[in-house]
C-alpha cells in the first residue's frame, strides 16, 4: 500500500468530530460542520489526485537512490548518500526512512526535506559497523506530500541490497596517504632518529654539505681526483633494508572477545594488521599473516607482490573469535614450520593476569630466540577511567583497590616479558594502529631485523 493519511488530516478530523459533538447541543452549528466535512473530503480527494496523477515520460513522480560503497569498513564511519528527485510540477514535503541493517540497532534514520519542482536533494549520513559479515539493507522509503499536506504517497527504492563489512580499509587508506606524503606525524606516529647505518648499499653520489664524513668513499674519491674532476668527494649512499618479512600473529581465542567502544579486541587487531601490512609493503618489506586459536587458523606467507594486500584483506574478513583458550604451542609449531627466515612477529593477544602469561611464556621465549617478537596486548581503558574517578564511599575504595591490583598486574606482565628480552606493547585499543606503526618504524630505524 502506498496511500497514507497525514497527521494534519487527523487533526482536522478531530476538530470536525468535536464540531459534530458541539452541534448536538447547538443545532445551528450542524450545517456549517457538515459543509466543513464535505470540504475536508474534497480536499483529500484533490490531494490524492495531485499525488497520483500520471506523469508523461518521466517515470515515477519521485525518484530516490541510495549510494554507498560495495563494502563497508568495520569500526569506521562510512558515508551514505540519499538522492531524492522531485518530478512533480509543485513543491513537495518528504519524509525519508532508510531501512538500514538490523545490526546497527538504530531507529533514527528518518530525514525530512522540502524539494522544489525539478530539484534534486542529497541527504548524507554515516554508519559505523562493529562486526564483520554481510549486512542487508531494506528499502529506501520516501513519503511525499503536496502543499495541502493531507495525503502522503510512498515510493520504495533499492530494496534488499547486501553489503559486506570488511576490516577497516578506510583506516588503511588514511595511513597510506599520510605515509606517501610523509605526514604520519599528524596522527601520532613519531619521527625516530636512525641509529647507525643500514647495510644495504644503494649508490655512490657527490658529497654535499651535511653528509656524514664517515660515509666518504675514499677509493672513488681518489679516482675522481686523479682525473681532475672539480667535485671529487663522493659518499656511499645506503637505503633501508628491504624485503624483510613482517608477520602479524592474531590470537582468536576467548580473551579477544572483550569489547571496547562496540568493537571486539579481535577486530581492533584485524584493523591494525591491515594498516601495518600496508605500511610494511610501502616500506618495501614483505607482509604475512598467521591466525590461531585452539586449532590451526589461516596462514599467509610473507610476500610483496601486487595483489598480496587484497589477499590479506580477504583472509582477515573471514576470521571469527573462538570461545576456547588459544594453544600457543600450536602457534610455535606453525611458525617453526611456515616461517623459515628471521622475521618480525607482531603477536596480537591479551593477558589479564601474570599467571596467564607464565603458562604461555615458554613458547614466547622460543619464538623470540628465532625471530624478533613483539607482543601486543591491551590496556583496560574502562578500568583506567574507573581508577580516575573519585572514591566517595567505602565500597568505592574497596573496588578501586581491586582495580588497581589488575592494573598493576598488567605492568608486571610487561616487566616479565622484558626480563626475557621480548619486546612488548601495552596499548589502549583506540591507539593500537599508531602505537604498532611506531614500534615497527622503531625496529626499522634501529636495524633490529
Amino acid at each position: 500500500m502506498s496511500f497514507f493519511l497525514t497527521r494534519r488530516f487527523f487533526l482536522l478530523l478531530v476538530v470536525l468530530i468535536t464540531g459534530f459533538a458541539v452541534a448536538f447541543f447547538l443545532p445551528w452549528l450542524l450545517g456549517p460542520v457538515r459543509v466543513a466535512g464535505l470540504l475536508l473530503g474534497a480536499l483529500v480527494g484533490l490531494d490524492a489526485a495531485l499525488l497520483y496523477a500520471p506523469t508523461k515520460g518521466q517515470g515515477a513522480p519521485v525518484f530516490g537512490r541510495r549510494v554507498l560503497g560495495d563494502k563497508l569498513a568495520n569500526g569506521s564511519e562510512n558515508d551514505v548518500e540519499l538522492y531524492l528527485e522531485n518530478r512533480y510540477r509543485f513543491a513537495i514535503q518528504t519524509e525519508t526512512i532508510d531501512e538500514i541493517p538490523h545490526q546497527f540497532q538504530r531507529r533514527d534514520v528518518l530525514f525530512k526535506a522540502a524539494i522544489k519542482p525539478g530539484e534534486t536533494q542529497v541527504i548524507r549520513y554515516q554508519l559505523r559497523p562493529t562486526k564483520r559479515g554481510e549486512y542487508e539493507f531494506g528499502a529506501l522509503n520516501i513519503y511525499a506530500a503536496s502543499p495541502l499536506g493531507l495525503v502522503r504517497r510512498r515510493f520504495r527504492y533499492d530494496a534488499q541490497r547486501v553489503v559486506p563489512v570488511y576490516p577497516s580499509f578506510l583506516q588503511m587508506r588514511q595511513y597510506e596517504l599520510l605515509a606517501i606524503h610523509n605526514r604520519l606525524t599528524e596522527v601520532g606516529v613519531k619521527r625516530i632518529r636512525r641509529v647507525g647505518h643500514s647495510q644495504e648499499f644503494e649508490q655512490i653520489r657527490p658529497y654535499v654539505a651535511g653528509d656524514d664524513p664517515r660515509t666518504l668513499n675514499w677509493k672513488a674519491t681518489a679516482r675522481r681526483a686523479s682525473t681532475g674532476e672539480a667535485d671529487a668527494l663522493v659518499v656511499n649512499h645506503f637505503q633501508d633494508e628491504r624485503a624483510q618479512p613482517v608477520y602479524c600473529l592474531i590470537d582468536k581465542g576467548r580473551v579477544m572477545r572483550m569489547p571496547f567502544d562496540g568493537l571486539s579486541l579481535l577486530d581492533y587487531a584485524i584493523n591494525a594488521t591491515l594498516v601495518l601490512s600496508n605500511i610494511a609493503l610501502l616500506k618495501h618489506d614483505k607482509a604475512g599473516l598467521i591466525t590461531f586459536s585452539n586449532k590451526p587458523g589461516a596462514a599467509l606467507l610473507a610476500d610483496r607482490r601486487p595483489g598480496h594486500l587484497l589477499k590479506i584483506l580477504e583472509v582477515l574478513y573471514r576470521q571469527k573469535t573462538q570461545y576456547l583458550e588459544s594453544d600457543f604451542a600450536l602457534l610455535y609449531a606453525t611458525v617453526r614450520a611456515r616461517v623459515q627466515q628471521r622475521s618480525l612477529l607482531v603477536l596480537f593477544t591479551n593477558f589479564e593476569t601474570l599467571h596467564g602469561l607464565q603458562r604461555q611464556l615458554p613458547y614466547l621465549r622460543r619464538l623470540a630466540q628465532d625471530h624478533l617478537l613483539l607482543v601486543v596486548f591491551f590496556e583496560n581503558t574502562e578500568l583506567r577511567a574507573y581508577l580516575g574517578a573519585p572514591a566517595e564511599t567505602t565500597e568505592d575504595v574497596y573496588n578501586q583497590t581491586i582495580a588497581e591490583k589488575f592494573a598493576q598486574e598488567k605492568r608486571q606482565i610487561v616487566l616479565e616479558l622484558q626480563r626475557y628480552g621480548i619486546h612488548t606493547l601495552l596499548t589502549a585499543p583506540k591507539d593500537l594502529n599508531v602505537n604498532t606503526i611506531n614500534k615497527y618504524l622503531e625496529f626499522k630505524a634501529r636495524g633490529l631485523l
